[in-house]
């Protein structure tokens, strides 16, 4: 069977708390990992949809068990919060999808060639990708189902045949012990392994198992600082290990002369809709906006209705978001634009800061620094000249976005953009990442620790997969993706042609 957790791991007093998993438990279930990291690797791909496919049928299934345990540990409301499960279970089949149709494997062939051009034959050789075994992942606490127990990082680690001990967040103590026990029980029907699953509790333990030889990749989002952690122990282990974090954005907005002169109302409705979405909260928050000075985009901006405020997550995130602002608002370069009027309240009504493009280049570390709840940063620029060189300035963010007209001459800061960012937007807004085939989330550091990769869509199966080359071998001895006859019926490159 699948396990959630063994002996007192998982238990839940009635304060609430959940017990951390003991030394000995952690141990009990980094062995049962390691022993289900073959037979789960050494299922077909659309026996593994099968598992995928069940944990999202039970999850619909428990939807009004576990929707009410998430507004309560949350704050969230139930309109999100089942909004959120569906966008859950989506993403778990839709990675059932990508293994029937086998092309994530990205098998390769090279037939042996007596005759091959580079002055020597080839050898018969073929490439496939391959689990690369148990994965720790630190669940999130602001997406309570998208980005913890059954999140995407559990979703795409599954679907790539790697084992997942998952970290369960302080935030939704209750909501992961009832989640995980939905994941562990439709696994353990659909015949997965034993060792497939398990929840683990307590920063000790997350630690502890990250730097456990048998542990072969870690995900993460949430902060900087604790992201920052976790990656400097993955990387410092005697066999270091891909660490995929996910730490913190700023996501930057540019609103060109044009665009602000022919739509500048509506842009600024937007942006207050976007930055405020959700208290603020999401990592893809638009957290800078960048204006003309002499546009009516500003007055709109300073008489702006705020939506009134909104309950932040939990407690701690509530004190971190107070100092975070006081610290903006301490700054002689900031002054309020617009501001509800209970700012530092709990819960916070919404904060514009306003500074100038002077001021930005000025100290840019300090004027950029992400406020994750419902504060931004508004920005008067006098001249489109002045947005490449701010540009420059922005460390790695998820998402950077451009306002403007077809006819705005705005390469220079697209090439910028795009070095900055994982997701360039135009004329759209960051909030909101749809989980598609295309999707990129991540970005280079700090938005992740590992710019290559993606948190969010199916190329995300690919941090838990790893390249092996199979050179003179007999077709009995190689995986079946690579064998002449392709039993799988997976799509191929062979001899560098697409084979289907």
């Amino acid at each position: 069977m699948t396990t959630v957790a063994q002996n007192t791991p998982g238990k839940q007093s009635n304060a609430g708390a959940v017990t951390p998993t003991t030394d000995a438990e952690l141990e009990s279930l980094l062995a049962a990992a390691q022993s289900a990291a073959a037979p789960l690797a050494a299922l077909r791909p659309a026996e593994r949809a099968k598992l995928l496919d069940a944990v999202a049928d039970a999850l619909d299934a428990a939807a009004g068990q576990l929707v009410p345990v998430a507004q309560r540990e949350t704050r969230l409301a139930e309109v999100r919060l089942r909004g959120e499960l569906k966008r859950t279970t989506f993403q778990l089949r839709l990675f059932g999808e990508l293994l029937r149709d086998g092309g994530y494997l990205d098998a390769r062939i090279d037939h042996a060639d007596a005759e091959w051009p580079m002055g020597a034959p080839r050898p018969d050789i073929r490439r496939v990708l391959a689990p690369s075994g148990p994965v720790v992942v630190f669940a999130a606490s602001n997406f309570p189902f998208a980005f913890s127990v059954a999140g995407g990082d559990t979703a795409s680690a599954l679907a790539a045949g790697s084992p997942v001990l998952l970290k369960a967040h302080s935030g939704h103590p209750g909501l992961s012990l009832l989640t995980a026990k939905v994941v562990a029980s439709a696994l353990a029907a659909a015949g997965a392994p034993e060792g497939t699953f398990a929840l683990i509790t307590g920063t000790a333990a997350g630690g502890a198992a990250l730097r456990d030889p048998r542990i072969k990749a870690g995900a993460f989002t949430g902060s900087i600082p604790g992201g920052r952690a976790l990656f400097d122990i993955a990387s410092s282990r005697p066999e270091p290990i891909p660490f995929f974090g996910e730490l913190g954005s700023n996501n930057p907005v540019f609103v060109t002369e044009a665009a602000a002169a022919k739509r500048g109302p509506e842009i600024a409705e937007a942006f207050v809709g976007s930055f405020t979405l959700g208290a603020g909260q999401f990592c893809t928050k638009p957290g800078t906006l960048f204006v003309p000075a002499d546009s009516g985009l500003m007055d709109a901006l300073r008489d702006a209705v705020l939506p009134p405020a909104m309950p932040l997550l939990n407690d701690r995130i509530q004190s971190g978001y107070v100092e975070g602002l006081q610290g903006l608002q301490s700054n002689p370069r900031l002054n309020v634009l617009a501001q509800g009027t209970d700012p530092l309240a709990d819960p916070p009504s919404p904060t514009l800061l306003l500074t100038t493009a002077t001021d930005m280049l000025a100290e840019p570390h300090a004027l950029q620094a992400e406020c994750f709840g419902p504060t931004a940063v508004v920005v008067a620029y006098d001249d489109e000249s002045q947005l490449p060189l701010i540009a420059e300035t922005f460390e790695g963010q998820l998402t950077a976005t451009i306002h403007g007209t077809d006819s705005c001459r705005v390469d220079g800061l697209v090439e910028i953009l795009a070095r900055k960012a994982g997701r360039v937007l135009w004329n759209q807004w960051s909030t909101g990442v749809s989980v598609t085939y295309a999707q990129q989330h991540g970005g280079p550091y700090p938005a992740t620790t590992a710019a290559g990769s993606t948190s969010v869509g199916t190329a995300a199966i690919e941090r838990f997969l790893r390249p092996v080359a199979y050179q003179g071998f007999p077709q009995h001895l190689l995986p079946e993706a690579l064998r002449e006859e392709n039993p799988l019926g997976v799509p191929r490159l062979v001899d560098g042609r697409r084979e289907n």
